[in-house]
């Protein structure tokens, strides 16, 4: 250990694998509690001689050997630590203090110490040996298992809804028309999915887990896994509950359905070129963000997934079983699959892509949906996406300065639904006016990659309607939209 990478320590303070020790003269009664957590988490940094607020008071120099044989003899010690390890602590000049350094190794086991189980939570250590669905998680993570596999014997076809299996043959048609799935029956789908295992601890052979969330009926998710549910709240002007809610408690086809049908419902779609191809941006970005709060989730914990539109933001939350901790840099990196089976079924189905390449979407389309704010994705034992909105201009809380605004004005005053007429251009030239007003009928053209004529044409419509007026001569002025009473 380098005195540079202390100085970086201290100067980060405590967190999920950092734990300062004050232990002048002797170790703190709960060394072991920091120890266990790191081995139980992902390993962590322990300094003895510094402060909680990162101050190096040092280590007497003469207690120093006490010190490191007392901590290296009781990590060998089963009746303190359970399972033992093998510590090398070292003693470090800093500034004329000596501090005691000592790595502590993520381990592949559970360990407890005094009989009490501890896991890391930020910079504190949490004992869960009295709370079962953090014990269970923390077994899952150490033993590689995904509750996903969970074997459920007494599930049978009958149980789930068989409609499914002839969404997702259409689905998949589109995309791979070959594909051996179009032509399976529902079981054999099943089996070739990886959706029924064998129970090695039983012996018993079934229907798994991921089985049931993806194809189940509601009445049989429930008694399988009573607790699940995702939570879709738009939560605006009711800051105290809701401006509107979808309780989803079904399988996860028809979950990503509701939830992309209520991002479609209370935000905006902005117009975007991908090459030559016109995409609907919000949709793209919302896929990304909503196929990654269904595949890696962790299902056995009763934490709700939650998605929920606000006045500045748009935000989720999952439990999940983390291989990494806080802010995801997009640039670095390494993706691990939390439900491989699930994930690999949304790939199929054309609702997810390969492993690691969800993240490097959001990153690429949330700056073109938000105008250049950047989201942040936060990996934890909750993980979090987080795209801002105010920032942006997409979502304000007076004024028609933002299209989703404008849309609901323009239905409710002019009785005008847009989207019904595939040709007609009307809602993305208000929105490319609300951008810009002083842009152009041939921009508009452009961008839109119809004839300026037909621009020309629909501008007319609107203008005549009574949404946009010219304000000023024609080449010097400007477009505006009125929606005043």
């Amino acid at each position: 250990m380098t005195i540079e990478k202390v100085s970086e320590l201290l100067r980060d303070g405590e967190g999920i694998d950092i734990e300062f020790k004050s232990a002048g003269f002797e170790l703190n009664m709960d060394v072991f509690d920091s120890i266990c957590s790191f081995l139980n988490r992902k390993g962590g940094h322990l300094l003895l001689g510094v402060n909680d607020k990162g101050n190096v008071d040092g280590v007497l120099e003469s207690c120093i050997p006490g010190m490191i044989n007392n901590l290296v003899t009781s990590a060998n010690n089963p009746g303190k630590l359970f399972p033992t390890v093998y510590l090398s602590p070292e003693v470090l000049d800093y500034e004329g203090k000596k501090i005691v350094y000592c790595y502590v190794p993520e381990s592949p086991q559970v360990h407890n110490t005094n009989g009490k189980v501890y896991d890391r939570n930020g910079d504190g250590d949490i004992d869960i040996t009295r709370q079962p669905f953090l014990m269970t998680n923390l077994y899952m993570r150490k033993q590689s298992i995904h509750s996903e596999d969970w074997v459920c014997p007494y599930v049978g076809l009958a149980d789930l809804k068989m409609q499914l299996f002839k969404r997702i043959r259409q689905l998949i048609r589109i995309r791979q028309p070959e594909h051996p799935w179009i032509k399976m029956s529902p079981m054999d789908i099943v089996r070739s999915a990886g959706l029924y295992k064998m129970d090695p601890g039983t012996g018993k052979s079934g229907m798994t887990l991921a089985a049931v969330l993806l194809f189940g009926k509601d009445e049989t998710i429930m008694n399988v896994l009573s607790h699940h549910k995702t939570d879709a709240l738009k939560r605006v002007e009711n800051l105290d509950r809701y401006d509107d809610r979808d309780d989803i408690r079904t399988n996860l086809i028809d979950s990503f359905d509701r939830l992309m049908a209520f991002i479609a419902k209370h935000l905006p779609d902005k117009f975007y070129l991908e090459g030559v191809i016109s995409i609907s941006l919000r949709d793209r970005l919302f896929r990304e963000i909503i196929s990654n709060l269904l595949i890696h989730r962790e299902y056995s914990n009763r934490f709700p997934a939650k998605l929920i539109i606000e006045g500045n933001r748009v935000y989720t939350e999952n439990w999940t079983l983390p291989h990494g901790w806080g802010v995801i840099d997009p640039l670095n990196f390494a993706p691990f699959p939390k439900n491989p089976v699930i994930a690999k079924f949304f790939k199929v189905i054309g609702r997810a892509d390969e492993l690691g390449s969800g993240v490097r979407n959001v990153f690429r389309y949330a700056p073109e949906y938000t105008r250049g704010a950047r989201p942040e994705l936060i990996e934890g034992d909750v993980f979090k996406t987080i795209i801002p909105l105010r920032s942006a201009g997409i979502v304000e809380e007076k004024g028609p300065s933002n299209w989703l605004e404008v849309r609901d004005k323009v239905r409710s005053k002019f009785g005008i639904e847009f989207g019904i007429n595939p040709e007609d251009s009307s809602e993305k030239i208000l929105e490319l006016i609300l951008e810009n007003g002083k842009i152009t009928a041939m921009e508009m053209a452009e961008k839109i990659n119809i004839s300026s004529r037909m621009v020309e044409k629909q501008l007319a419509k609107l203008k005549n309607i009574g949404i946009l007026e010219r304000v000023g001569s024609r080449k010097a002025g400007n477009w505006r939209v009125r929606l005043g009473e």
